[in-house]
Protein backbone atom coordinates (compact mmCIF):
# COMPACT_ATOMS: atom_id res chain seq x y z
CA UNK A 1 0.00 0.00 0.00
CA UNK A 2 2.51 2.35 0.67
CA UNK A 3 5.06 0.87 -1.78
CA UNK A 4 8.02 -0.10 1.12
CA UNK A 5 8.44 -2.93 -0.17
CA UNK A 6 9.98 -4.07 -3.51
CA UNK A 7 7.55 -6.65 -4.25
CA UNK A 8 4.71 -5.25 -6.12
CA UNK A 9 1.52 -6.88 -5.78
CA UNK A 10 -0.17 -6.04 -8.78
CA UNK A 11 0.83 -8.68 -11.27
CA UNK A 12 -0.81 -10.89 -9.28
CA UNK A 13 -4.03 -8.74 -8.24
CA UNK A 14 -6.26 -6.77 -10.98
CA UNK A 15 -7.05 -3.06 -9.14
CA UNK A 16 -8.85 -2.00 -11.68
CA UNK A 17 -11.80 -4.15 -9.68
CA UNK A 18 -10.85 -1.87 -6.45
CA UNK A 19 -12.05 1.76 -6.24
CA UNK A 20 -9.89 2.19 -3.52
CA UNK A 21 -6.98 1.34 -5.79
CA UNK A 22 -8.71 4.06 -8.55
CA UNK A 23 -8.96 6.80 -5.74
CA UNK A 24 -4.84 6.60 -4.47
CA UNK A 25 -3.94 6.27 -7.90
CA UNK A 26 -1.15 8.54 -9.13
CA UNK A 27 -1.43 10.55 -12.30
CA UNK A 28 1.42 12.44 -13.88
CA UNK A 29 0.04 15.53 -15.08
CA UNK A 30 2.80 16.91 -16.27
CA UNK A 31 3.41 14.46 -18.82
CA UNK A 32 0.05 14.86 -20.03
CA UNK A 33 0.37 18.69 -20.44
CA UNK A 34 3.48 18.14 -22.03
CA UNK A 35 2.07 16.07 -24.55
CA UNK A 36 -0.65 18.48 -24.96
CA UNK A 37 1.67 21.48 -25.75
CA UNK A 38 4.06 19.57 -28.03
CA UNK A 39 1.14 18.76 -30.12
CA UNK A 40 -0.74 22.21 -29.83
CA UNK A 41 2.95 23.76 -30.89
CA UNK A 42 3.16 20.99 -33.88
CA UNK A 43 -0.89 21.39 -35.34
CA UNK A 44 0.10 25.76 -35.17
CA UNK A 45 3.54 25.12 -37.09
CA UNK A 46 1.24 23.43 -39.45
CA UNK A 47 -1.73 26.39 -39.36
CA UNK A 48 1.17 28.63 -40.33
CA UNK A 49 1.33 26.67 -43.48
CA UNK A 50 -1.79 26.69 -44.53
CA UNK A 51 -2.96 28.79 -47.70
CA UNK A 52 -4.27 32.33 -47.13
CA UNK A 53 -6.38 34.40 -49.67
CA UNK A 54 -5.81 37.95 -49.16
CA UNK A 55 -8.57 40.15 -49.54
CA UNK A 56 -10.19 43.91 -49.65
CA UNK A 57 -12.85 44.30 -47.56
CA UNK A 58 -15.58 47.68 -47.95
CA UNK A 59 -19.27 47.95 -47.35
CA UNK A 60 -21.60 49.08 -50.02
CA UNK A 61 -25.28 49.11 -50.68
CA UNK A 62 -27.13 47.37 -54.09
CA UNK A 63 -27.82 49.14 -57.01
CA UNK A 64 -28.32 48.63 -60.27
CA UNK A 65 -25.82 48.25 -63.60
CA UNK A 66 -27.12 51.19 -65.43
CA UNK A 67 -28.44 54.09 -64.71
CA UNK A 68 -31.74 54.28 -66.15
CA UNK A 69 -32.52 51.31 -64.10
CA UNK A 70 -31.90 53.23 -60.77
CA UNK A 71 -34.83 54.35 -58.77
CA UNK A 72 -35.32 57.70 -60.22
CA UNK A 73 -38.33 61.12 -60.06
CA UNK A 74 -40.14 61.90 -62.43
CA UNK A 75 -40.65 66.02 -62.27
CA UNK A 76 -43.56 68.63 -63.42
CA UNK A 77 -41.98 70.28 -66.97
CA UNK A 78 -44.51 72.78 -66.28
CA UNK A 79 -46.12 74.01 -63.44
CA UNK A 80 -49.41 73.38 -63.19
CA UNK A 81 -52.30 72.02 -60.89
CA UNK A 82 -53.00 68.33 -59.82
CA UNK A 83 -56.48 67.18 -61.70
CA UNK A 84 -56.55 63.76 -61.47
CA UNK A 85 -54.37 60.87 -60.23
CA UNK A 86 -54.11 57.57 -62.62
CA UNK A 87 -52.26 55.10 -60.43
CA UNK A 88 -51.78 54.57 -57.00
CA UNK A 89 -48.25 54.06 -54.59
CA UNK A 90 -46.99 50.57 -55.45
CA UNK A 91 -48.84 49.76 -58.43
CA UNK A 92 -47.02 48.58 -61.59
CA UNK A 93 -47.48 50.95 -64.74
CA UNK A 94 -45.82 50.44 -68.08
CA UNK A 95 -44.21 52.37 -70.35
CA UNK A 96 -46.48 55.59 -71.80
CA UNK A 97 -48.95 54.60 -69.02
CA UNK A 98 -51.00 58.03 -67.64
CA UNK A 99 -49.66 58.77 -63.81
CA UNK A 100 -51.50 62.36 -63.51
CA UNK A 101 -53.17 64.94 -65.13
CA UNK A 102 -52.14 68.54 -64.73
CA UNK A 103 -53.77 71.60 -65.88
CA UNK A 104 -52.60 75.07 -66.95
CA UNK A 105 -51.69 77.90 -64.14
CA UNK A 106 -50.56 80.59 -66.16
CA UNK A 107 -52.43 83.12 -67.50
CA UNK A 108 -50.59 83.51 -70.76
CA UNK A 109 -51.74 79.86 -71.52
CA UNK A 110 -55.75 79.66 -70.60
CA UNK A 111 -56.92 80.45 -73.99
CA UNK A 112 -58.88 77.30 -74.36
CA UNK A 113 -58.14 77.88 -78.39
CA UNK A 114 -54.57 78.71 -78.07
CA UNK A 115 -53.20 76.17 -80.60
CA UNK A 116 -56.09 77.24 -83.35
CA UNK A 117 -55.45 80.60 -82.99
CA UNK A 118 -51.74 80.33 -83.06
CA UNK A 119 -52.01 78.08 -86.04
CA UNK A 120 -53.95 80.91 -87.66
CA UNK A 121 -51.69 83.21 -87.17
CA UNK A 122 -49.15 81.40 -88.82
CA UNK A 123 -50.89 80.22 -91.72
CA UNK A 124 -51.65 84.60 -91.91
CA UNK A 125 -47.87 85.36 -91.83
CA UNK A 126 -47.43 82.53 -94.68
CA UNK A 127 -49.60 84.00 -96.93
CA UNK A 128 -48.01 87.49 -96.40
CA UNK A 129 -44.32 85.71 -96.83
CA UNK A 130 -46.41 84.58 -100.43
CA UNK A 131 -47.67 87.68 -101.58
CA UNK A 132 -44.35 89.47 -101.22
CA UNK A 133 -42.45 86.70 -102.94
CA UNK A 134 -45.26 87.40 -105.62
CA UNK A 135 -44.56 91.24 -105.47
CA UNK A 136 -40.50 89.83 -105.98
CA UNK A 137 -41.64 88.06 -109.21
CA UNK A 138 -43.40 90.68 -110.71
CA UNK A 139 -40.86 93.66 -109.61
CA UNK A 140 -38.08 91.24 -111.88
CA UNK A 141 -40.71 91.00 -114.60
CA UNK A 142 -40.92 95.11 -114.73
CA UNK A 143 -37.11 94.97 -114.61
CA UNK A 144 -36.71 92.62 -117.16
CA UNK A 145 -39.16 94.60 -119.82
CA UNK A 146 -38.36 97.66 -118.90
CA UNK A 147 -34.17 96.81 -119.56
CA UNK A 148 -35.78 95.31 -123.06
CA UNK A 149 -37.40 98.29 -123.56
CA UNK A 150 -34.53 100.77 -123.05
CA UNK A 151 -32.69 98.67 -125.63
CA UNK A 152 -35.00 98.55 -128.69
CA UNK A 153 -34.94 102.51 -127.61
CA UNK A 154 -31.56 102.88 -127.73
CA UNK A 155 -31.44 100.83 -130.94
CA UNK A 156 -33.95 103.12 -132.46
CA UNK A 157 -32.23 106.22 -131.05
CA UNK A 158 -29.07 105.29 -132.76
CA UNK A 159 -30.41 104.54 -135.86
CA UNK A 160 -32.30 108.05 -135.85
CA UNK A 161 -28.54 109.69 -134.68
CA UNK A 162 -27.02 107.46 -137.41
CA UNK A 163 -29.35 108.86 -139.80
CA UNK A 164 -28.88 112.25 -138.54
CA UNK A 165 -25.39 111.68 -139.09
CA UNK A 166 -25.94 110.87 -142.68
CA UNK A 167 -27.97 113.84 -143.20
CA UNK A 168 -24.88 115.86 -142.01
CA UNK A 169 -22.88 114.56 -144.20
CA UNK A 170 -24.99 114.84 -147.33
CA UNK A 171 -26.29 118.61 -146.45
CA UNK A 172 -22.21 119.58 -146.17
CA UNK A 173 -21.18 118.09 -149.43
CA UNK A 174 -24.29 120.36 -150.77
CA UNK A 175 -23.03 122.91 -148.84
CA UNK A 176 -19.60 121.92 -150.50
CA UNK A 177 -21.27 121.92 -154.11
CA UNK A 178 -23.22 125.19 -153.49
CA UNK A 179 -19.98 127.26 -152.66
CA UNK A 180 -18.50 125.90 -155.48
CA UNK A 181 -20.86 126.69 -157.99
CA UNK A 182 -21.48 130.32 -155.75
CA UNK A 183 -17.56 130.66 -156.90
CA UNK A 184 -17.81 129.72 -160.53
CA UNK A 185 -20.83 131.98 -160.93
CA UNK A 186 -18.70 135.03 -158.86
CA UNK A 187 -15.19 133.88 -161.56
CA UNK A 188 -18.17 133.81 -164.40
CA UNK A 189 -19.65 137.84 -163.17
CA UNK A 190 -16.16 138.57 -162.97
CA UNK A 191 -15.55 137.94 -166.41
CA UNK A 192 -18.62 139.13 -168.13
CA UNK A 193 -18.54 142.67 -166.64
CA UNK A 194 -15.16 143.05 -168.26
CA UNK A 195 -16.81 141.97 -170.93
CA UNK A 196 -19.55 144.74 -170.70
CA UNK A 197 -17.14 146.97 -169.91
CA UNK A 198 -15.17 146.40 -173.48
CA UNK A 199 -18.79 146.83 -174.98
CA UNK A 200 -18.33 142.68 -176.34
CA UNK A 201 -21.63 141.34 -174.22
CA UNK A 202 -24.90 143.54 -173.62
CA UNK A 203 -26.54 145.08 -170.63
CA UNK A 204 -29.01 142.38 -170.87
CA UNK A 205 -26.67 139.33 -170.72
CA UNK A 206 -24.59 140.83 -167.74
CA UNK A 207 -27.76 140.74 -165.42
CA UNK A 208 -28.70 137.55 -166.70
CA UNK A 209 -25.07 136.34 -165.40
CA UNK A 210 -25.58 138.39 -162.31
CA UNK A 211 -29.54 136.91 -161.74
CA UNK A 212 -27.30 133.58 -162.15
CA UNK A 213 -25.01 134.97 -159.64
CA UNK A 214 -27.23 135.27 -157.17
CA UNK A 215 -29.58 132.29 -157.12
CA UNK A 216 -26.25 130.17 -156.85
CA UNK A 217 -25.71 132.34 -153.81
CA UNK A 218 -29.32 131.57 -152.61
CA UNK A 219 -28.71 128.17 -152.92
CA UNK A 220 -25.63 127.95 -150.94
CA UNK A 221 -27.88 129.54 -148.30
CA UNK A 222 -30.30 127.30 -148.33
CA UNK A 223 -27.86 124.41 -148.34
CA UNK A 224 -25.98 126.17 -145.34
CA UNK A 225 -29.90 126.46 -143.64
CA UNK A 226 -30.36 122.53 -144.30
CA UNK A 227 -26.83 121.73 -142.92
CA UNK A 228 -27.61 123.47 -139.79
CA UNK A 229 -31.28 122.14 -139.52
CA UNK A 230 -29.30 117.90 -140.00
CA UNK A 231 -26.61 118.79 -137.32
CA UNK A 232 -29.93 120.42 -135.00
CA UNK A 233 -31.69 117.11 -135.91
CA UNK A 234 -28.42 114.86 -135.00
CA UNK A 235 -28.12 117.00 -131.60
CA UNK A 236 -31.99 116.15 -130.62
CA UNK A 237 -31.38 112.62 -131.20
CA UNK A 238 -28.39 111.99 -128.88
CA UNK A 239 -30.33 114.42 -125.98
CA UNK A 240 -32.90 112.37 -126.88
CA UNK A 241 -31.46 108.88 -126.02
CA UNK A 242 -29.47 110.52 -123.44
CA UNK A 243 -33.09 111.19 -121.67
CA UNK A 244 -34.53 107.89 -123.04
CA UNK A 245 -31.36 106.02 -121.30
CA UNK A 246 -31.78 108.31 -117.96
CA UNK A 247 -35.86 108.01 -117.71
CA UNK A 248 -35.54 104.34 -118.23
CA UNK A 249 -32.34 104.13 -115.64
CA UNK A 250 -34.54 105.98 -112.81
CA UNK A 251 -38.07 103.63 -113.97
CA UNK A 252 -35.62 100.37 -113.65
CA UNK A 253 -33.80 101.93 -110.12
CA UNK A 254 -37.54 102.92 -109.09
CA UNK A 255 -37.98 99.04 -109.87
CA UNK A 256 -35.41 97.60 -108.09
CA UNK A 257 -36.55 99.54 -105.04
CA UNK A 258 -39.57 98.00 -104.70
CA UNK A 259 -38.31 94.61 -105.64
CA UNK A 260 -35.14 94.81 -102.40
CA UNK A 261 -38.62 96.75 -99.97
CA UNK A 262 -40.83 93.67 -101.05
CA UNK A 263 -37.46 91.45 -100.02
CA UNK A 264 -36.85 92.65 -97.12
CA UNK A 265 -40.91 92.79 -96.06
CA UNK A 266 -40.45 89.08 -97.04
CA UNK A 267 -37.32 88.42 -94.92
CA UNK A 268 -39.27 90.23 -91.75
CA UNK A 269 -42.52 88.25 -92.51
CA UNK A 270 -40.25 85.04 -92.72
CA UNK A 271 -38.96 85.71 -89.71
CA UNK A 272 -42.07 86.49 -87.99
CA UNK A 273 -43.33 83.00 -88.93
CA UNK A 274 -40.47 81.36 -88.15
CA UNK A 275 -41.07 82.71 -84.88
CA UNK A 276 -44.64 81.66 -84.81
CA UNK A 277 -44.13 78.77 -86.16
CA UNK A 278 -41.59 77.90 -82.87
CA UNK A 279 -44.07 79.20 -80.55
CA UNK A 280 -47.06 77.06 -82.43
CA UNK A 281 -44.98 74.21 -81.89
CA UNK A 282 -43.72 75.03 -78.52
CA UNK A 283 -47.99 75.54 -77.46
CA UNK A 284 -48.26 71.59 -78.73
CA UNK A 285 -45.09 70.72 -76.99
CA UNK A 286 -46.30 71.98 -73.85
CA UNK A 287 -49.97 70.96 -74.40
CA UNK A 288 -48.57 66.91 -74.25
CA UNK A 289 -46.98 67.90 -70.42
CA UNK A 290 -50.36 68.40 -68.72
CA UNK A 291 -50.15 64.24 -68.81
CA UNK A 292 -47.53 62.84 -67.37
CA UNK A 293 -46.65 59.49 -68.51
CA UNK A 294 -44.40 56.58 -67.15
CA UNK A 295 -40.93 56.63 -69.01
CA UNK A 296 -40.66 52.96 -68.96
CA UNK A 297 -42.47 49.83 -67.01
CA UNK A 298 -41.96 50.71 -63.35
CA UNK A 299 -43.05 50.58 -59.81
CA UNK A 300 -44.63 53.41 -58.43
CA UNK A 301 -42.31 53.55 -55.20
CA UNK A 302 -44.11 56.56 -53.60
CA UNK A 303 -46.21 60.52 -55.05
CA UNK A 304 -44.01 63.51 -53.72
CA UNK A 305 -47.46 65.61 -54.25
CA UNK A 306 -50.85 64.28 -52.90
CA UNK A 307 -54.51 65.58 -53.10
CA UNK A 308 -56.73 67.49 -55.79
CA UNK A 309 -55.86 70.53 -56.65
CA UNK A 310 -52.38 71.19 -55.10
CA UNK A 311 -50.20 73.04 -57.15
CA UNK A 312 -46.51 72.39 -58.56
CA UNK A 313 -44.01 74.23 -59.89
CA UNK A 314 -41.65 73.62 -63.43
CA UNK A 315 -39.09 71.09 -62.29
CA UNK A 316 -40.79 70.12 -59.34
CA UNK A 317 -40.70 66.45 -58.17
CA UNK A 318 -44.37 64.53 -58.66
CA UNK A 319 -43.70 60.96 -57.74
CA UNK A 320 -40.82 58.37 -57.51
CA UNK A 321 -40.39 55.02 -59.19
CA UNK A 322 -38.43 51.84 -59.40
CA UNK A 323 -37.43 50.57 -63.27
CA UNK A 324 -39.21 46.89 -63.35
CA UNK A 325 -36.54 45.73 -65.26
CA UNK A 326 -32.87 45.93 -63.81
CA UNK A 327 -29.73 44.14 -63.42
CA UNK A 328 -28.70 44.25 -59.80
CA UNK A 329 -25.09 45.68 -59.05
CA UNK A 330 -23.24 46.43 -55.83
CA UNK A 331 -21.53 49.72 -55.12
CA UNK A 332 -18.47 48.80 -53.07
CA UNK A 333 -16.53 51.38 -51.22
CA UNK A 334 -12.63 50.60 -50.77
CA UNK A 335 -10.02 52.57 -48.93
CA UNK A 336 -7.45 54.62 -50.70
CA UNK A 337 -5.09 52.54 -49.92
CA UNK A 338 -6.03 49.55 -50.85
CA UNK A 339 -7.73 50.93 -54.55
CA UNK A 340 -4.58 49.98 -56.24
CA UNK A 341 -5.24 46.34 -55.53
CA UNK A 342 -8.29 46.22 -56.98
CA UNK A 343 -8.99 45.76 -61.03
CA UNK A 344 -11.64 44.76 -63.50
CA UNK A 345 -12.49 41.07 -63.59
CA UNK A 346 -11.71 40.45 -59.59
CA UNK A 347 -13.57 38.13 -57.79
CA UNK A 348 -15.87 39.58 -55.25
CA UNK A 349 -17.67 37.70 -52.13
CA UNK A 350 -20.47 39.66 -51.02
CA UNK A 351 -22.57 38.88 -47.63
CA UNK A 352 -25.84 40.47 -47.93
CA UNK A 353 -27.86 42.10 -45.13
CA UNK A 354 -30.83 40.26 -43.94
CA UNK A 355 -29.44 37.00 -45.38
CA UNK A 356 -27.43 34.60 -42.67
CA UNK A 357 -23.57 33.93 -43.78
CA UNK A 358 -20.80 32.15 -42.23
CA UNK A 359 -17.83 33.81 -43.95
CA UNK A 360 -14.10 32.84 -44.19
CA UNK A 361 -12.44 36.07 -45.48
CA UNK A 362 -9.00 33.93 -45.95
CA UNK A 363 -10.74 30.57 -47.20
CA UNK A 364 -13.80 31.99 -49.42
CA UNK A 365 -14.31 28.22 -50.65
CA UNK A 366 -15.58 27.55 -47.08
CA UNK A 367 -17.27 30.61 -46.39
CA UNK A 368 -21.44 29.57 -46.30
CA UNK A 369 -24.38 32.12 -47.23
CA UNK A 370 -22.09 34.44 -49.59
CA UNK A 371 -22.45 35.20 -52.79
CA UNK A 372 -19.70 35.57 -55.54
CA UNK A 373 -19.77 38.82 -58.74
CA UNK A 374 -17.08 40.19 -60.55
CA UNK A 375 -15.94 43.53 -60.68
CA UNK A 376 -16.99 45.53 -63.95
CA UNK A 377 -16.48 49.29 -63.25
CA UNK A 378 -13.96 51.68 -61.25
CA UNK A 379 -14.49 54.73 -60.42
CA UNK A 380 -11.51 57.36 -61.18
CA UNK A 381 -12.37 59.80 -59.01
CA UNK A 382 -12.65 59.72 -55.65
CA UNK A 383 -16.40 59.88 -53.55
CA UNK A 384 -17.70 62.22 -51.22
CA UNK A 385 -17.15 60.21 -48.29
CA UNK A 386 -13.38 59.41 -49.09
CA UNK A 387 -13.22 56.20 -50.56
CA UNK A 388 -13.20 55.07 -54.58
CA UNK A 389 -15.96 53.24 -55.75
CA UNK A 390 -16.02 49.92 -57.70
CA UNK A 391 -18.81 48.13 -59.09
CA UNK A 392 -20.06 44.41 -58.87
CA UNK A 393 -21.80 42.36 -61.22
CA UNK A 394 -23.13 38.28 -60.26
CA UNK A 395 -21.26 35.83 -62.20
CA UNK A 396 -21.95 32.85 -60.78
CA UNK A 397 -25.15 31.41 -62.84
CA UNK A 398 -25.26 28.62 -60.54
CA UNK A 399 -25.74 30.76 -57.53
CA UNK A 400 -28.04 32.97 -58.16
CA UNK A 401 -28.27 36.31 -55.92
CA UNK A 402 -31.33 36.39 -54.50
CA UNK A 403 -34.70 37.33 -56.03
CA UNK A 404 -35.88 39.25 -53.40
CA UNK A 405 -32.98 41.19 -52.93
CA UNK A 406 -33.63 44.84 -53.33
CA UNK A 407 -32.02 48.18 -54.35
CA UNK A 408 -30.55 49.95 -51.47
CA UNK A 409 -29.96 46.84 -49.36
CA UNK A 410 -26.54 47.36 -47.65
CA UNK A 411 -23.59 44.68 -48.82
CA UNK A 412 -20.37 44.02 -47.36
CA UNK A 413 -17.87 42.81 -49.89
CA UNK A 414 -14.35 40.91 -49.68
CA UNK A 415 -12.18 41.47 -53.20
CA UNK A 416 -10.30 38.15 -53.49
CA UNK A 417 -6.45 38.54 -54.46
CA UNK A 418 -3.45 36.21 -53.92
CA UNK A 419 -3.52 33.07 -52.20
CA UNK A 420 0.10 33.17 -49.44
CA UNK A 421 0.65 31.05 -46.01
CA UNK A 422 -1.30 32.16 -43.06
CA UNK A 423 2.38 33.07 -41.59
CA UNK A 424 3.39 35.38 -44.07
CA UNK A 425 -0.35 36.88 -43.33
CA UNK A 426 -0.20 37.23 -40.08
CA UNK A 427 3.29 38.88 -40.76
CA UNK A 428 1.97 41.38 -42.99
CA UNK A 429 -0.88 42.56 -40.40
CA UNK A 430 1.69 42.99 -37.94
CA UNK A 431 3.99 45.23 -40.19
CA UNK A 432 1.06 47.06 -41.82
CA UNK A 433 2.23 45.98 -45.65
CA UNK A 434 0.30 45.89 -48.59
CA UNK A 435 -0.86 43.01 -49.81
CA UNK A 436 1.25 40.81 -52.10
CA UNK A 437 -0.21 41.58 -55.19
CA UNK A 438 2.87 42.07 -57.56
CA UNK A 439 3.35 39.77 -60.27
CA UNK A 440 6.92 38.84 -61.22
CA UNK A 441 7.56 40.06 -65.04
CA UNK A 442 10.31 39.81 -66.52
CA UNK A 443 10.23 42.62 -68.80
CA UNK A 444 12.67 42.41 -72.13
CA UNK A 445 15.61 44.57 -71.77
CA UNK A 446 15.69 47.46 -74.11
CA UNK A 447 19.29 48.47 -75.17
CA UNK A 448 19.20 52.38 -75.17
CA UNK A 449 21.00 53.92 -78.00
CA UNK A 450 22.70 57.22 -78.21
CA UNK A 451 20.66 59.81 -80.21
CA UNK A 452 21.66 60.87 -83.40
CA UNK A 453 23.06 64.18 -83.99
CA UNK A 454 21.47 66.35 -85.77
CA UNK A 455 23.82 67.20 -88.89
CA UNK A 456 23.42 71.15 -89.96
Amino acid sequence: MLNISNISITENINTDNFSAFQTVRQFHFSRILAYWLIGGMILLIAVLFVPWTQNVQGKGKVTTLKPEQRPQTINSTIAGRVEKWYVQEGQFVKKGDTIVHLSETKADYFDPFLIENADLQVKAKSAAVESYDQKIVASDNQILALREVLELKTKQLNNKIKQSQLKVISDSLNLEAAKTDFNIATAQFGRYVNLFNQDLISQTDLEKRKQKLQETKSKGINAENKLLVSYNDMLNAQIELKSAQSDYANKIAKSQSDRFSALSSSLDAQASTSKLESQFNSYEVRSQFYYILAPQDCYIVKAAVSGIGETVKEGEKIVNIMPADYQLAVEMYVNPMDFPLIEKGQSVNFIFDGWPAFAFSGWSEYSIGTFSGEIVAIDNVISNNDKYRILVIPTDPEKQWPSALRVGSGAHGMALLNDVPLWYELWRQLNGFPPNFYEDNKADKVKLKAPIKSVK
